[in-house]
């Protein structure tokens, strides 16, 4: 069973349109098992009951950015060693070297390519 068939992936946004567009990329990549959620929130209640690999989140979102989620993910125990991959609009420096400082493994700029997401999953947890 290759990784595309194992790994369990969540997609973070508050916009419906990007979840569908992330959700879409990883469909075409073969990924199936994909979760999401509206805001961070949302996103740790969904993995308190189903674990995930990999998570995809935005940076800026409503009651819980992305980085706020990431933090989250990495001071429970539980959560501490999920992927973690920001999507961002405003990949300004101090928020990318923040999500670095925080754990994040790796981070996307909007607008992205499909590749480009899939070179970035890549990255963190290896070829798809």
């Amino acid at each position: 069973m290759s990784l595309r068939d194992k790994i369990r992936v969540m997609v973070v946004d508050d916009m419906s349109t990007s979840r569908g567009l992330i959700t879409q990329a990883l469909d075409s990549f073969g990924i199936r098992n994909i979760a999401d959620a509206e805001n961070g929130t949302d996103a740790l209640q969904s993995l308190a009951k189903s674990p995930v690999h990999l998570v995809i989140s935005d940076y800026n979102m409503p009651q819980m950015d992305g980085l706020k989620l990431l933090h989250a993910l990495r001071t429970q125990q539980r959560t501490q060693k999920v992927g973690f991959i920001l999507i961002t609009g405003r990949a300004e420096q101090q928020i990318v070297d923040y999500g670095k400082k925080l754990g994040m493994n790796n981070f996307l700029q909007k607008p992205f390519e499909p590749q480009s997401l899939l070179k970035c999953i890549d990255a963190v947890v290896g070829r798809i």
